[in-house]
C-alpha cells in the first residue's frame, strides 16, 4: 500500500532552495545536544541519585544509565530504518515527544524501577530522533556543503557530552538531581515547536514502505545482546557463562541478521553498503575511536579526583578546555574534508588524539601542575576529537543515496555507543577501584594510544573525495 508522494511542489522546492538551512540545522541539533548532554550528565547525578534512593543497591543504581546504554544503541538502526521509511520529520518529532515526556518522568520519579523504566522510554526516543536529525540536516544542505553541517552537528554532540559531567555537577548542587532531568525540558520544547513549524518532509520519501519487522527484532536481539554482555561484564550478578551466553547470543542474533538481510525484499538494512570499502573502514574506525574516547573520557575524571584528588566540579572545569576546543576544529576541518575529502582530517587527527594520551603518559605526574601538564593534554584531545569524532560521522554518510541517509548514519551512530560501552567497560576493569596511583593508569594509555593508532590506520584507506576514487 502507498500513499501520495510527499515531494515538495515546484514552487516550494524553489522557496526551500532560497531559504537558509540553518535554522534546519539548529531544529535538529538542539534535540541531538540534549541526547549527548544526558549521556554523560548523569555521571555527576550517580551519588545523588543513590542517597536519594537508599534502599537500592549499587547494581540497582547501575541499571540507570546502563538501561539507556542498551536500548538506545539496540533500537537506533531501526530507529533509521523507520526514518527512512516513514519521514524523517515524523520520526523525528515523535522521538523528541518521547523523550521530552521520558525526561519530565524522570525528575519525577519516586523509586528506582520507575526511574528506569522511564529511562527506557527515554532512550527509544532518543534513538528515534538521531538518525533522522541527521537525515534532516543532509536533506537540508546543498551537497557541497555537507561536510562542513555534518562536522558541526558531530561537534553538538560531542560538545554535549564532553560538558556534561561539569554541567551536570553544577545544576545537582544548586537544585538538586531531579533538575538534570528537567534541563531538557525547555531546549526541547522549543526544537518540536520549531520542528513541527519549520521542518518539511523529504522528497525522497515518496512512499510508506513496509517495515522490516524480522530485520528489526534480529537486530534488536543482535545489538542488546552484546551492549548487555558489555556493560555487565563487571556485575557480580553476572556469572562468565552467562555474559559468554550472551555475547554468543548476540553473534548468532547478527549472524541471523545477515542471513535475514540477504534473502529479504525490502531488508532493514542493505547490505550494498558495505560493499563500498570506505564505509566498512569508516565503521571500524568508528568503534576503535568510540572505545578510545570513552575510555580517555573516563579516565579523565578518574585520573583527577583520585589520584590529583580535584573535587568533581574542580574535575569537570579542568576538562573544559579540551571540549572548548572541539566546535571551532570541527568546522574547519569539515571545510578541509569537503574540499578534500575526510581522509585528510581523519588520519592528521587520530594522530593528535594519540599525542594526547602519549603527554598523559609521559608528561603528567603525581603532583597537580593542571597548566603545564594537563591543560595540553585536553587541548590535543580536543583537537584530536573536533578532527576525529564528527568527521566519521560525515564520512559515513558522504557517499550513501538519499534514500539511506538515516539508516546509514544510525548504523555508524550505533556502533559508536558499542564502541562507548566497550570503553566504559575497560575503563572500569582498568581503573575503577576506589584508590588509584599514576602507575595504575599507564596499561589505559598505551591501550588509547593503540586504539588511536588503529583508527588512523583504518581511515588511511577511506576515500570521499568527489573525483579521483
Amino acid at each position: 500500500m502507498t500513499t501520495p508522494s510527499i515531494a515538495p511542489s515546484p514552487l516550494a522546492a524553489g522557496a526551500a532552495a532560497s531559504a537558509s538551512p540553518w535554522p534546519i540545522f539548529w531544529i535538529a541539533s538542539i534535540a541531538v545536544f540534549l541526547v549527548s548532554l544526558d549521556a554523560t550528565l548523569l555521571y555527576a547525578a550517580f551519588g545523588p541519585l543513590g542517597r536519594s534512593f537508599p534502599s537500592a543497591t549499587p547494581a540497582d543504581m547501575s541499571w540507570v544509565l546502563n538501561a539507556y546504554t542498551i536500548v538506545y544503541a539496540a533500537m537506533l538502526v531501526p530507529a533509521g530504518g523507520l526514518a527512512d521509511t516513514h519521514g524523517r520529520k515524523r520520526v523525528f518529532l515523535g522521538g523528541v515527544t518521547i523523550f521530552l515526556a521520558a525526561s519530565a518522568a524522570c525528575g519525577m520519579a519516586d523509586s528506582v524501577a520507575f526511574l528506569i523504566a522511564a529511562r527506557v522510554a527515554q532512550a527509544l526516543g532518543a534513538a528515534l530522533l538521531t538518525p533522522a536529525s541527521l537525515s534532516i540536516i543532509l536533506d537540508a544542505f546543498p551537497k557541497e556543503k555537507r561536510a562542513v553541517a555534518v562536522s558541526l552537528w558531530g561537534a553538538v554532540g560531542g560538545l554535549a557530552a564532553a560538558v556534561g559531567p561539569s554541567l551536570g555537577t553544577t545544576v545537582i548542587e544548586h537544585f538538586g538531581w531531579p533538575a538534570a532531568f528537567y534541563l531538557n525540558l525547555p531546549l526541547g520544547a522549543l526544537s518540536l515547536w520549531f520542528g513541527a513549524a519549520r521542518l518539511q518532509e523529504a522528497g525522497a520519501v515518496a512512499s510508506r514502505q513496509r517495515v522490516d519487522v524480522v530485520g528489526m527484532l534480529l537486530l534488536i536481539l543482535a545489538v542488546g545482546a552484546f551492549a548487555m554482555a558489555i556493560t555487565q561484564s563487571e556485575s557480580p550478578h553476572w556469572s562468565r557463562v552467562e555474559l559468554a551466553v550472551l555475547a554468543l547470543s548476540g553473534v548468532v542474533g547478527l549472524g541471523a541478521f545477515v542471513i535475514w538481510a540477504r534473502t529479504a525484499s525490502a531488508p532493514l538494512v542493505d547490505l550494498a553498503l558495505f560493499a563500498n570499502r570506505s564505509y566498512s573502514l569508516v565503521n571500524l574506525a568508528t568503534l576503535a575511536f568510540g572505545t578510545a574516547f570513552a575510555l580517555m573520557f573516563f579516565s579523565y575524571f578518574a585520573y583527577l579526583t583520585k589520584v590529583w584528588h580535584y573535587s568533581l566540579p574542580a574535575a569537570g572545569l579542568a576538562v573544559t578546555p579540551g571540549p572548548l576546543t572541539v566546535v571551532p576544529t570541527a568546522i574547519i576541518a569539515g571545510r578541509i574534508a569537503a574540499r578534500y575529502g575526510h581522509r585528510r582530517v581523519l588520519v592528521p587527527g587520530a594522530l593528535v588524539y594519540a599525542c594526547s594520551s602519549l603527554w598523559l603518559l609521559t608528561m603528567v605526574g603525581s603532583e597537580p601542575h593542571y597548566l603545564t601538564q594537563w591543560l595540553p593534554a585536553v587541548l590535543l584531545s580536543g583537537t584530536g576529537v573536533g578532527m576525529v569524532l564528527p568527521s566519521l560521522a560525515g564520512a559515513a554518510v558522504a557517499r550513501l543515496p538519499p534514500a539511506q541517509y538515516a539508516v546509514g548514519s544510525a548504523v555508524n551512530q550505533a556502533t559508536r555507543q558499542l564502541g562507548g560501552a566497550l570503553g566504559v567497560a575497560i575503563a572500569v576493569v582498568l581503573v575503577g577501584s576506589a584508590t588509584l596511583t599514576r602507575a595504575d593508569f599507564v596499561p589505559l594509555y598505551a591501550l588509547h594510544v593503540t586504539l588511536a593508532l588503529l583508527t588512523c590506520g583504518l581511515c588511511l584507506g577511506v576515500n570521499t573525495r568527489k573525483t579521483g576514487e
